[in-house]
């Protein structure tokens, strides 16, 4: 049986293929799970989770790690501010000490330190909380700066991209994989440059490939 020659150009072209699929394959070692967007242009996702959505202001928002909210206890000049959620989404207040505010909106959590401040401390005391500036965005990966930024609303995967200084060359910018809380569990949200973030949502900007 004759043997039919294979040119070097030919088995190069072949290697390079099968190196470029299985670089593919195995690129991508996050296990997270992987949920689609479907937030539309609302902001939120159809599941409810801490990360919240729509605006600060919204009595609907749910504080997180980081969150600053501003609370008034009215008549009460020293218990009257600023306060951030730590990492864990506790607030540290006088007095009462540590509230477990994350997944809390403004209204349960005002509720909380009145009830926690009456009667030991104060009777029927009147209490008001906002949301002063709510926790930053990430973005990581193929960008030029990456790191965290403050939010703003209505941002969208391609803005916090232009805030971390644009992508690299190697930036995939066909697809992005959005890290969010949901439900109490992160998951990575398939996005595209038009997906709203959330506060406290990391953007993952991939490396293409070819």
């Amino acid at each position: 049986m004759s043997t039919v020659p294979v040119s070097f150009a030919s088995l190069f072209r072949c290697a390079l293929v099968a190196a470029l699929l299985a670089l593919g394959a195995c690129g991508d070692n996050d296990n997270t799970a992987i949920v689609p967007d479907s937030s539309g242009s609302s902001g939120k996702m159809s599941l409810t989770g801490s990360g919240g959505g729509g605006d600060r202001s919204s009595p609907d928002y749910r504080l997180g790690p980081n969150d600053r909210t501003r609370i008034i206890v009215y008549g009460q000049p020293n218990l009257t501010g600023e306060f951030v959620l730590d990492g864990s989404g506790n607030l540290a207040f006088p007095l009462i000490g540590n509230v477990p505010a994350n997944g809390m909106t403004p209204t349960e959590l005002q509720r909380a330190i009145a009830t926690k401040l009456d009667p030991d401390y104060l009777h029927n005391p009147s209490v008001s909380v906002e949301v002063a500036s709510r926790r930053p965005f990430y973005v990581v990966g193929e960008v030029q700066k990456p790191g965290s930024y403050p939010y703003v609303t209505d941002m969208t995967v391609l803005n916090a991209i232009a805030t971390a200084g644009g992508q690299t060359y190697r930036a995939n910018m066909g697809r992005f994989y959005i890290k969010r809380q949901v439900d109490g569990q992160v998951v990575r949200v398939v996005g595209s440059q038009e997906s709203r973030l959330q506060p406290g949502d990391t953007v993952v900007v991939r490396e293409r490939y070819f």
